[in-house]
């Protein structure tokens, strides 16, 4: 399930670029599909990079990578181990609202990205996440869960202020909406919920499939159910 819309980064052979907080590599695989960049995936989690390392194989066991390099790591967004300036274009999708001190953070993002090239964020929408909050306690007060619900417009000048120019935007995942909101209502963590496991497996489905028709469905509703924001900024 990709999120952010590569067709808004501009890469280009031999660039840098970082998926911090990459989970399971959705974004790492992508970047590592461009021909002739260099890229990193990074995560707070071991067991999330574990699972990267055998999707990679996969793809790259069936040719479907290009990249002259993927590199996967452990660390911190708060405590990058990168120098100034160092990444061409840098993926942080579904990562502040996990951050206590998302500040840290996005001055730590402001500092790796080179003058002139991208960075990409996406977090939950305002009014799909507080749906979600309002429906289960559980949902936000999970282990290494949400920690805040962004807006669109104070986000933005949150990044600018680090330095960023921002230049585009748009929501993403309308189909998964509903799904969060059902898991919500039945109980995040219950695994017995008819409905909750019938649209898992539709989405599982159109994962898989990819069908014309829910990519058409998606794309209709993103302006108005989309859960997730997305954001591109220019580093000044």
């Amino acid at each position: 399930m990709i999120t952010i819309d590569f067709q808004n980064l501009s890469i280009r052979p031999n660039d840098l670029i970082l998926d911090i907080g990459c989970g399971e590599g959705r974004h790492t695989i992508s970047a590592g599909q461009k021909q002739g960049t260099i890229c990193v995936g990074a995560d707070f989690g071991f067991e999330n990079l574990v699972e990267t390392k055998k999707k990679l194989a996969f793809h790259n066991a069936i040719d479907d990578l290009n990249c002259k390099s993927i590199d996967l790591s452990c660390m911190d967004i708060t405590t990058l181990p990168f120098k100034d300036n160092s990444f061409d274009v840098v993926i942080c999708s579904e990562v502040l609202e996990h951050i206590p001190d998302d500040n840290q953070a996005l001055s730590e993002l402001a500092r790796i990205v080179k003058p002139g090239k991208t960075l990409a964020i996406s977090v939950p929408r305002y009014w799909p996440e507080k749906i979600c909050w309002m429906l289960s306690d559980e949902y936000f007060n999970a282990n290494m869960g949400h920690v805040r619900i962004y807006k669109k417009n104070p986000l933005i000048r949150c990044v600018e202020s680090f330095g960023f120019s921002h230049f585009h935007s748009h929501h993403a995942h309308s189909i998964h909406a509903p799904y969060w909101w059902l898991k919500c209502f039945f109980g995040p963590n219950r695994i017995d919920a008819r409905l909750v496991n019938l649209y898992h497996r539709i989405l599982v489905w159109d994962l898989m499939k990819q069908p014309q028709l829910t990519s058409f469905i998606d794309k209709l509703f993103n302006p108005i159910l989309g859960k997730s924001l997305v954001l591109y900024f220019i580093k000044q």
